[in-house]
C-alpha cells in the first residue's frame, strides 16, 4: 500500500486533493471503491470521474474538469498507470530453478544454466532449453523442440517435435505450437486423405502468444513468427504462415495457411485472412473483418468482405441514405407516370 503522494511521487506526478489517501487498489472510474487509484483515458469519461469513488485519478497535467476525489497530474496517465500496477503487483512466489520430482525428462534432454522445469512436463529425446528458461507445469516438449533462453511456458503448453523458440519468448496457458496444418485432399470416393505435415514452427526473439492460440506447423519448410510480433488468445495461424516483426493480432484472429504478413501488421479481433495472399508493411485489418486478396503497405482495410478504407465509408454513407434514397425514388417513379399519362391525353 501506498499514500497518494507516494504514488505521485513514482510517476513524477502532481497531486491535487488530499495526498494522505492510502492506496490499495486499481480499478476503472465506475467501478472504483474508496481507496482505488483509477486513470482518465478520455474526456468523454468526464461525468464518470465526476461521480468516482476513486481515493485518486491519474489525468493529464492539463486537465481541467469536475473531480470528486484526488488528482494526480502526469504527463501521460496510461504509461503512469502501467507504472504503478508493476509496482503494486502482488510478490508471488518466485519460480526455483530445478527439475520437479514428477517430471518426465529424457536422458539427452540439454536444459541451460538456472533452467525451470516445473510439476508434471515431459521432455521428450533431443530437447534443448536455454538458460533461465521456466516450464511452469504439465508443459510438453516434443523430439528436437528447442526454447531460448528466459523464454517461459504457461501450464499446459505444447511444443511439438522439431519446433524453435527463440528467446524471452513469452506463451500462456493452454497455446499449441506446432500441431498439425490442415491439409487434406479430397478423393473420388468423398473421402479426405490427409497430407502429410513434415515441417515446423520457427518462434523468434521477444514474442508473446496467448492462451489457446495455435501456431500450425508447415507442409514441408517452416512457419515462421518474427521477432517481436505480439500474439492474442485465441487465434489460429495456419501452417507455413510467415508474420513479420512486430506484427500484433488481437483475439480471435484466423490466418489460412502460407498467407504473408509483412512487418508492423495490426490484426483487430475476429479479423482474418483467406490463404495465399500478402498483406503488406504496416496495414491495418479492422475488427471482424476479412482478407480475400493482397493488401497494399499500409493500407487500412475494414469491412466483410474488406475493402480499402475510405471505398467503405462511401459505401456505408450510401446505406445510410437508403430510405431516403427509396423515397425519393418513389416521388419519380410517380412523376413519370403522371407524365406519361398526361402525354398520352
Amino acid at each position: 500500500m501506498k499514500t497518494v503522494s507516494e504514488i505521485a511521487e513514482l510517476v513524477d506526478g502532481v497531486v491535487e486533493g488530499d495526498a494522505s489517501a492510502t492506496i490499495t487498489g486499481l480499478a476503472g472510474l465506475r467501478e472504483a471503491r474508496p481507496g482505488d487509484l483509477s486513470l482518465l483515458m478520455s474526456h468523454k469519461y468526464a461525468a464518470a470521474l465526476a461521480d468516482t469513488k476513486a481515493a485518486a485519478v491519474l489525468v493529464r497535467a492539463d486537465w481541467q474538469g469536475q473531480s470528486s476525489c484526488a488528482l494526480i497530474r502526469v504527463a501521460n496517465p496510461d504509461a503512469a498507470m502501467t507504472q504503478i500496477a508493476l509496482a503494486l503487483a502482488p510478490d508471488y512466489p518466485a519460480t526455483e530453478p530445478g527439475v520437479h520430482p514428477t517430471a518426465v525428462v529424457a536422458d539427452s534432454v540439454v536444459l541451460g544454466e538456472g533452467v525451470c522445469v516445473g510439476p508434471l512436463c515431459v521432455l521428450e529425446e533431443g530437447v534443448e532449453v536455454g538458460k533461465g528458461a521456466v516450464l511452469v507445469a504439465s508443459c510438453f516438449l516434443g523430439a528436437g523442440a528447442r526454447v531460448g533462453e528466459d523464454s517461459v511456458l504457461h501450464a499446459h503448453v505444447s511444443v511439438r517435435e522439431g519446433c524453435r523458440l527463440g528467446a524471452r519468448v513469452l506463451v500462456h496457458d493452454g497455446a499449441v505450437i506446432g500441431g498439425d496444418g490442415f491439409g487434406f485432399e479430397h478423393q473420388d470416393d468423398g473421402r479426405w486423405a490427409k497430407i502429410p505435415q513434415v515441417g515446423i514452427v520457427e518462434i523468434g526473439d521477444d514474442v508473446e502468444i496467448g492462451a489457446n492460440t495455435t501456431v500450425d506447423r508447415a507442409r514441408f519448410g517452416r512457419t515462421v513468427i518474427a521477432n517481436g510480433v505480439k500474439i492474442d488468445n485465441l487465434v489460429q495461424i495456419g501452417h507455413n504462415v510467415h508474420v513479420g516483426e512486430n506484427t500484433a493480432m488481437a483475439a480471435q484472429v484466423a490466418i489460412a495457411g502460407s498467407t504473408m504478413l509483412g512487418r508492423g501488421v495490426q490484426m483487430g479481433g475476429r479479423s482474418g485472412a483467406i490463404g495465399h495472399v500478402t498483406i503488406g508493411d504496416n496495414a491495418i485489418v479492422g475488427g471482424n473483418s476479412a482478407v480475400a486478396k493482397d493488401v497494399e503497405p499500409g493500407a487500412m482495410m475494414v469491412g466483410f468482405m474488406a475493402r480499402p478504407h475510405m471505398k467503405w465509408k462511401r459505401i456505408r454513407a450510401a446505406e445510410e441514405r437508403l430510405p431516403e434514397l427509396l423515397h425519393r425514388v418513389k416521388k419519380l417513379e410517380q412523376l413519370i407516370e403522371e407524365l406519361k399519362q398526361n402525354s398520352g391525353d
